[in-house]
């Protein structure tokens, strides 16, 4: 049985239709290649709405929810204050490396993102930075521990 997962797009110009959103889909495939199923992704407004999104697709049986966008400074950056609510306990090592590793590829406000990882039952949930570059650096991160926290979340022998 194939495990369920999910992208939650955070941005409120991409919601309203003011430009495609081009993170979500590379997501998408990310998670298809590591043989998740994953419908597209979900665009949101920032605030609420990503709260909302992610716990509907983790009340659907995600079990991986990343989020895109959100994480930065401005006012209306609301992505880590809606999911941290939801948390039921934080990783905070998969957002320090997902930073460590932009700033390591010579992108010095990767260190700006305040995003936040942590598990919601079953759920891995993980903020991402909202650009295409910060979401690839995200995946190198992820790739070699996405499978193996998964599997820790449910308590899989390690």
């Amino acid at each position: 049985m194939s495990m369920r997962a999910a992208v939650v797009v955070a941005s409120n110009r991409a919601a309203a239709g003011v430009y495609d959103d081009t993170t979500g889909p590379v997501l998408v495939d990310f998670l298809t290649s590591l043989g998740f199923v994953c419908d597209g992704p979900v665009v949101v407004p920032d605030g609420d709405p990503v709260r909302e999104a992610v716990a509907a697709e983790v009340g659907a049986d995600a079990r991986v929810v990343l989020t895109s966008g959100g994480t930065g400074l401005t006012p209306t950056d609301r992505t880590p204050e809606a999911t941290r609510p939801l948390l039921d306990r934080e990783v905070p090592g998969i957002a320090e490396a997902i930073r460590a590793y932009g700033v390591a590829q010579g992108v010095p406000t990767a260190a700006l993102s305040r995003g936040l990882a942590g598990v919601v039952g079953d759920c891995l949930v993980v903020n991402l930075p909202g650009s295409r570059g910060g979401v690839k650096d995200a995946i190198a991160v992820l790739e070699p521990i996405l499978m193996h926290a998964v599997e820790q979340v449910t308590g899989s022998d390690h």
